[in-house]
């Protein structure tokens, strides 16, 4: 059975767009301009916000920070959170963060 052919091959990211979907909409004052994406940092994953798009909105969002990382954790997304507008890191929120 080829590669293209095997079930399972799209499926890991299939299901990251599906949780990423139920990502937004458990947290629906998220911009749909708010690029979504999971990365590696280190060894481990994290949720990236991008408001590239929508900067007006990163202050009202890193407010509601740990709505989101309890959100992202939920899905089985990842534990920390980073805020970036464009490749400018503006701000992280972990489960563990006290701020």
């Amino acid at each position: 059975m080829s590669k293209q052919n095997f079930p399972l091959h799209n499926a890991s990211s299939d299901l990251e767009k599906v949780a990423i979907k139920r990502f937004r909409s458990l947290v629906p004052n998220l911009p749909q301009e708010c690029k979504i994406c999971r990365e590696l940092w280190d060894r481990s994953t994290v949720l990236c916000l991008d408001f590239i798009n929508c900067p007006e909105s990163l202050a009202a969002m890193q407010e509601q920070s740990m709505l989101l990382v309890l959100s992202a954790h939920y899905l089985g997304l990842a534990d920390t959170l980073l805020f970036k507008v464009g490749k400018k890191v503006k701000g992280w929120k972990t489960l563990s963060s006290k701020a």
